[in-house]
């Protein structure tokens, strides 16, 4: 009996000691790595954003706004492609009849609604609108905006076709919501066979103690599970492309 305990609880030592050894596969930046950001938008990182009451406290605690654009700012001056995946309600995706908890508060609240598909009527300073010190990096040549995606994933937009029609294969990941939108991002990526990296200080999440949920805490679990590599910002600005 004693030697069953003495095993038992050197298997609970080993099997912990072995989830604290989890591989590193690493990332390389290279030639074939792009920047994906997740919807940089008002509503998700501006005080006057539609979210900010959730999501405000994981933004500041983790420099989120400041981050991003220091990620914008090393992609130009390293001449790294950029793939913006927005966020966008138009009239017609209010009506309808199929909603998950977060999509029928997003429609509720007004978040990222747009006027028109085809029209800008309203959009500069609306909750849709990129936060403003971003602007004159997304407005540049290495910056592709592509379709917004419609729930979380890119599954609905064509982020997937335009990284593989400039032969992306390496993506560094950040952007809004982490547990949403960016994990979700993540996930397919990973399922159409991209390595992936994502960017921990350049995501947040909404933080709801009252009701026991912390999306910041679940997308980084997740991300040390699933991605090659979990780089801070600091990390990402240093990175020099190989064989450069």
């Amino acid at each position: 009996m004693k030697k069953q305990v003495i095993f038992f609880l050197l298997s609970i030592l080993y099997a912990t000691q072995s989830l604290a050894q989890l591989p590193q596969p690493g990332f390389e930046f290279d030639a074939s790595t792009a920047l994906v950001i997740t919807d940089p938008q008002i509503d998700f990182l501006s005080p006057d954003g539609v979210t900010w009451g959730v999501v405000g406290k994981s933004v500041e605690a983790n420099n989120t706004v400041d981050n991003l654009e220091s990620l914008f700012k090393w992609a130009k001056e390293n001449d790294v492609l950029v793939f913006v995946s927005p966020h966008y309600y138009y009239p017609h995706d209010h009506g309808w009849e199929i909603e998950g908890v977060l999509e029928a508060l997003m429609h509720k609240i007004g978040m990222f609604d747009r006027k028109d598909p085809l029209s800008l009527d309203g959009f500069e300073g609306s909750g849709a609108d990129w936060m403003p010190q971003y602007k004159k990096y997304i407005e540049g040549d290495n910056v592709i905006v592509v379709n917004p995606h419609k729930v979380y994933g890119p599954e609905t937009n064509d982020l997937v076709l335009q990284l593989r029609k400039r032969k992306v294969d390496k993506v560094i990941l950040a952007g809004m919501s982490a547990n949403l939108c960016t994990e979700s991002h993540l996930r397919e990526f990973l399922e159409q066979g991209f390595e992936v990296a994502v960017v921990g200080d350049g995501t947040a999440a909404a933080v709801i103690p009252d009701a026991g949920l912390d999306g910041y805490t679940a997308a980084m679990t997740n991300f040390r599970m699933m991605a090659s590599h979990v780089f801070t910002t600091e990390e990402v600005v240093k990175l020099k492309r190989l064989n450069q």
